[in-house]
């Protein structure tokens, strides 16, 4: 299997714990996060376990793949950070926020700000939204998109910036600080629930939908959330319902390269 984490020490607990069941896993570690989708279309990889639903469907729409979602591991909450304000409502009319400017994390950024009542998005927003479609007449600040690992740095000349989980800690925050995050619970945050994956034909494999089950145990799941810093939330959506969240977003996703 497919990861791109595998430095974490729930991997150990998660192969020991696979290993009393019988299964032997051979974790494959990988840096670039185009490979481990392609090395599972290429049958070298039966399983991964990295992405969220909204990078999935990405692939699956510009590779022509049909990689499936089989289980879900977690939703890590996309927070709002300000080194002057204390809370949403002290961030004055006008002012400025930084957000992540690659496609996924912006669009998901955009959301949170639309959430916590800063922003206006034309039409409601979408998981594909950009900053041209912020409403300005409708809206109390700007934004202004950076690169993902400068929103911290940001934080010195904005109001409040958009910080992903991987930045917090280098910006000597943690999730306490925030002083909004997205709902992990509501249905804006469905396209990032993190999945794990296989090819279509192999979505019922007994083998591979026990190492869900062995997942969501109660040692490996604190596992989870520790490595996470305690931001994430566990989620257990079935099959069913993770295939009609991705495609959905397939759907959006390639009407919205058909108008480009």
């Amino acid at each position: 299997m497919g990861v791109v984490s595998s430095g974490e020490d729930y991997w150990e607990t998660f192969t020991q714990a696979a290993a009393d069941e019988g299964i032997t896993v051979e974790i494959v570690n990988f840096s670039d996060y185009q490979l481990p989708n392609q090395g599972l279309t290429d049958g070298d990889l039966d399983l991964n376990q990295f992405q969220h639903l909204q990078f999935l469907a990405g692939y699956n729409v510009n590779s022509g793949a049909d990689l499936t979602p089989i289980g879900a591991t977690a939703v890590y909450p996309l927070a709002l950070y300000s080194a002057t304000h204390e809370s949403v409502e002290d961030i004055p009319d006008g002012g400025e926020v930084a957000i992540p400017n690659d496609d996924t994390n912006q669009a998901r950024a955009l959301l949170v700000l639309q959430e916590a009542g800063l922003i206006t998005l034309e039409g409601g927003g979408t998981a594909f939204s950009t900053p041209a479609d912020v409403v300005a007449e409708k809206s109390k600040v700007t934004v202004t998109p950076v690169d993902a690992a400068q929103t911290a740095l940001a934080l010195q000349d904005v109001d409040a910036s958009i910080i992903n989980n991987d930045f917090v800690g280098d910006a000597g925050l943690t999730s306490d600080d925030a002083i909004f995050s997205d709902d992990p619970d509501s249905a804006a945050a469905e396209p990032y629930i993190n999945v794990w994956v296989s090819r279509a034909e192999d979505k019922d494999d007994e083998t591979l939908n026990k190492l869900i089950d062995i997942f969501h145990t109660p040692e490996i799941e604190k596992g989870v959330l520790e490595a996470s810093g305690d931001t994430g939330v566990i989620k257990d959506n079935d099959a069913a319902d993770l295939q009609r969240i991705l495609d959905g977003i397939e759907g959006d996703l390639a009407g919205t390269e058909a108008q480009g």
